[in-house]
């Protein structure tokens, strides 16, 4: 059985408004993933104290990692991380498309890497996808298209996860499946957003279909509703 995570850790800043990396590490050493996708990361940001937070969590957690910006000026950037202890490599990073009638919408992108488990390489690919409807269907035809989940030389198993900031059944999450399904069916709603009170489940983890799930769930003790202002998808998974 191998555990994945996806988790949007909003700054490493906290319900409680402050600023703790260690807090948010802590919270993924207690799940004990194998491969773990994370999302809203700031490295060398002035806002945050200069931290690289990929870096420093990927040091805590004993971990290699692969981070892309969606952001970058100067010396400070901001995006998504994919971090292992498993063999791995990256084969792509790159932005999604934005809604071009609006500006200063916060630019997105995507991060692929595969990892080896047992044997066997599994396509990870992870995002975070914008706030307005019209974004969100450019960012999802996007991941649909050749460049990511479509590529031709993209092979099963697949695992695609992040913060999709839909729900499911809306057209976003039914395109982004893509012949893949959702780790949730059977479970329930299993919501991660907001951490103080979850209601909505917007975090989400596809895998392709000769993957079996065996367990999802999130985190609610003290500490992880604290630790962002999203909890942890956590999902457990095998080869069939």
């Amino acid at each position: 059985m191998t555990r994945v995570m996806t988790y949007n850790v909003h700054l490493c800043i906290g319900t409680d408004r402050r600023l703790d990396v260690g807090r948010v590490a802590d919270v993924i050493a207690a799940q004990a993933p194998d491969i773990i996708a994370l999302q809203e990361l700031d490295v060398g940001r002035a806002r945050t104290g200069g931290l690289d937070q990929a870096q420093e969590l990927a040091t805590r957690l004993g971990m290699r990692f692969h981070f892309n910006a969606a952001i970058s000026f100067e010396n400070e950037a901001y995006g998504d991380a994919i971090m292992t202890h498993l063999p791995e490599r990256l084969v792509k990073t790159g932005p999604l498309p934005g809604y071009p009638r609006l500006r200063g919408l916060e630019p997105r992108g995507a991060l692929w890497v595969s990892v080896q488990v047992g044997g066997r390489d599994v396509q990870v690919i992870t995002t975070h996808l914008g706030l307005l409807p019209q974004e969100q269907r450019r960012q999802a035809a996007a991941l649909a298209g050749i460049h990511w989940l479509g590529d031709p030389e993209r092979r099963n198993p697949t695992i695609f996860l992040g913060d999709l900031n839909a729900h499911r059944g809306s057209p976003i999450f039914q395109a982004l499946l893509h012949g893949l399904k959702d780790t949730r069916d059977g479970a329930g709603g299993v919501p991660t957003f907001p951490s103080t009170l979850p209601i909505v489940g917007i975090d989400h983890v596809f895998v392709s279909h000769d993957i079996a799930v065996d367990a999802i769930s999130t985190p609610r003790d003290r500490r992880s509703r604290q630790a962002s202002d999203h909890l942890p998808l956590v999902v457990d998974f095998r080869f069939v």
